[in-house]
């Protein structure tokens, strides 16, 4: 099979096993499994032990360890008194409440937070939220998906720091190029961003008909002190999310700092979600029976499976051929469009830092200069395009966003949603957005 043909099979295979696990009820990360082997060993002719390997471990860690560190929190009740005490605080506002959650995730990423870490910190109050104020929880999912996005994209945040890294490379081997300003270009990304980010939770909080009663019936009561239980849960909450946020706000202080830098590499959020564990079942904040039995497994599952069928189509080259396909074949009144959405594409099978960027960030400089078209603005729809379609329950963060769904009956249809209305809306209206900022510069 040639691999054009492997890239559309790998394709067609994820389809089907979404199409099998919605009509059958069947897990869809079980389906996954089947077709990554299958296709895997039988056809692309690798071991059955590289297969297995392709099982997303740290993903897997992570969503076990975040959430059942939330789960003492919502067993005894702090989840649901903390967000009554966050919609009381906007009260006189409810209807602002999904970009109150965007502006909450955009201060935590530019303080340094990584978008894991506020994805764990804020999906579970947020859908606790959305669910006592009468807001679709998909609309509640974009807003902190976004701004964690948005913030991170700040040019000494997280992210911002690696795309002005990948800019300064792709220039490297173009010395007859100017290159522009990494800082000022990670700025405006970070610009563009908030502002289609806003676009994007106004979309959503008013075109969802279930967003248009948010708030009403709604009875704003000054929620009830925290009782002792829940007072000790918070201060764990808090700490964990002080400990998760100082060292990369020291290294973003004080870079040089050897022993800042050493201690910040070894902070992991799963690893530092499983010791809050420990200390909350030391405390008998919850019964360890319950907290363990809510962990998403289901869900796990689910996402794990879908990332070894994906580690099948990087392996198969589908991502590279993605890539080398643009540069040859796009007009160039198009170019922006096709950074966007190739960009979105590749984000979903890959990482944006580690596959998306680095592929696309170094066929900029020499398209900029023959198109005439701004390099900047290449590079954002590049990174705003991939961005667009995290919100995906294969991703990081929205596997974390369906990980904290407390009630099993709506994980699946939370599931379903993120991936067949928020992807493609998010998708297209990205695209028109980065023709539109283009078409500007």
């Amino acid at each position: 099979m040639t691999g054009g043909a492997l890239s559309i099979a790998i394709v067609a295979a994820i389809a089907i096993a979404i199409i099998l696990g919605y009509k059958t009820g069947i897990n869809t990360g079980l389906f996954c499994i089947f077709f990554a082997y299958i296709i895997g060993c039988f056809v692309m002719g690798l071991k059955p032990s590289q297969i297995i390997s392709f099982w997303p471990i740290n993903t897997m860690f992570v969503i076990l360890s975040v959430s059942l560190f939330y789960n003492f929190a919502a067993l005894n009740g702090t989840l649901e008194k903390l967000s009554g005490a966050l919609l009381y605080s906007c009260r006189k506002f409810p209807g602002m409440l999904p970009f109150a959650l965007f502006f909450v995730a955009v201060a935590l990423s530019i303080m340094g937070a990584t978008f894991f870490t506020v994805l764990a910190f804020l999906a579970p109050i947020t859908l606790v939220i959305c669910e006592e104020a009468h807001m679709d929880k998909l609309t509640g999912a974009v807003a902190i998906n976004a701004g964690a996005l948005a913030g991170g994209n700040f040019p000494t945040s997280n992210l911002g720091v690696i795309f002005r890294g990948l800019a300064d490379n792709a220039f490297e081997s173009h010395a007859e190029l100017t290159a522009p300003d990494t800082f000022g270009m990670e700025m405006k990304i970070f610009i563009y961003a908030v502002i289609f980010s806003l676009i994007l939770v106004a979309v959503f909080r008013f075109g969802l008909p279930s967003n248009w009663n948010i708030g009403k019936g709604v009875t704003f009561k000054k929620p009830e002190p925290f009782d002792k239980k829940q007072r000790q849960t918070l201060t764990l909450m808090i700490i964990m999310m002080i400990v998760l946020l100082a060292f990369p706000i020291l290294k973003m202080i004080m870079p040089s700092n050897a022993t800042i830098k050493n201690l910040n590499s070894k902070i992991d959020v799963g690893l530092v979600g499983i010791i809050f564990a420990v200390i909350a079942l030391m405390m008998k904040l919850a019964p360890q029976k319950e907290a363990i039995a809510k962990v998403p497994w289901n869900t796990i599952i689910m996402i794990a499976g879908a990332g070894m069928l994906i580690a099948v189509a990087v392996e198969a080259g589908t991502v590279n051929a993605m890539s080398s396909w643009i540069s040859s074949n796009v007009p160039v009144a198009l170019v922006p469009i096709a950074f966007s959405i190739v960009g979105a594409v590749m984000s979903f099978f890959s990482s944006t830092t580690g596959v998306v960027a680095p592929a696309l960030f170094p066929l900029i400089p020499a398209l900029a200069s023959s198109t005439g078209l701004s390099a900047a603005a290449l590079f954002s729809c590049t990174v705003l395009g991939a961005q667009s379609s995290a919100i995906s329950p294969f991703s990081s963060g929205g596997s974390l966003v369906v990980g904290s769904c407390t009630n099993e009956d709506e994980r699946v249809p939370l599931f379903n949603r993120l991936l067949l209305i928020a992807v493609p809306v998010s998708v297209l209206l990205c695209a028109c957005f980065n023709y539109v900022i283009t078409t500007m510069l």
